[in-house]
């Protein structure tokens, strides 16, 4: 049987898929015609049900429940590990609390990864009065604010180990802000499989993710030639900074936490849509 899958070339996604799209791992007869993409691709692929399986950002999780079912395994969540609000150093932007949430300047433009993405709503919890976006593909937003396109940008990925090489400084943790309200952690992507796939199936591809990760973290830190091959110029310690920060516990597993976390998110979701 040959499912589609989609994810994106990240360290942490590669690092999950690896074994099982080259076959490292026995998937019981199941072939997949994989795509990758940015995240927010994903999320706009997601919502016109275009892939099987894919990783989405949880922020567009509301958005597709409908139609798909989230797996348990091969996602993204964590403490410490949520996206940064940065800006170039000496830009002057100061950011104030106001009932347990924050303000910018007036004015000040931020460029986001994604109208779908979790940064966005993580973003859009922390700084609810701000209006002045611009939704940019992730890697491009430290450019974008380095050239005075924007004022600050929200940055995710191996993003957050080398802003400070750029002169860019750190605004606000957007991930601490979630953590300390809401005493969970952060959901930043997961795994989601189309509904009118046989649920005995689904159940088969997320134990068979689950392998693939086992087999990864047996061999590792050995980097794969697949994580390299689509990590770009990225250094392998960036590459294992990435795994090590996004792949745990809960990629394996969401666990009750994890799905404590997920709950907490479409909560949030829920109220900032009415």
């Amino acid at each position: 049987m040959k499912l589609t899958l989609a994810f994106s070339p990240c360290p942490n996604d590669t690092f999950i898929f690896d074994a099982l799209v080259h076959h490292k791992i026995d998937t019981e007869g199941f072939e997949f015609d994989v795509q990758l993409e940015d995240v927010q691709t994903l999320n706009e692929w997601a919502i016109n049900e275009r892939m099987d399986i894919s990783k989405i950002s949880y922020g567009v999780l509301p958005q597709v429940l409908k139609k798909y079912t989230l797996l348990n395994s091969g996602g993204a969540l964590g403490m410490g590990v949520g996206p940064l609000l940065i800006t170039r150093a000496n830009s002057g932007i100061e950011i104030k609390e106001k009932q347990g949430a924050y303000t910018l300047p007036a004015g000040t433009k931020v460029a986001i990864p994604g109208k779908n993405t979790t940064a966005h709503l993580l973003f859009s919890l922390a700084f609810p009065e701000a209006d002045n976006k611009v939704f940019t593909i992730f890697n491009q937003i430290e450019d974008a604010v380095l050239s005075g396109a924007v004022d600050a940008g929200v940055i995710i990925h191996e993003n957050r180990f080398t802003y400070q090489n750029k002169g860019l400084v750190k605004l606000i943790d957007l991930g601490s802000y979630w953590e300390e309200t809401l005493q969970v952690p952060i959901p930043l992507g997961g795994i989601i499989i189309k509904k009118t796939i046989d649920p005995a199936i689904a159940a088969t591809i997320n134990r068979l993710i689950r392998s693939s990760i086992e087999y990864a973290f047996a061999h590792y830190p050995q980097v794969a030639d697949y994580v390299k091959e689509h990590a770009q110029e990225m250094s392998e310690e960036v590459m294992r900074k990435h795994i090590d920060l996004y792949v745990n516990q809960f990629s394996l597993d969401l666990g009750k936490d994890g799905q404590k976390a997920v709950e907490q998110l479409l909560s949030i979701s829920a109220k900032q849509l009415q």
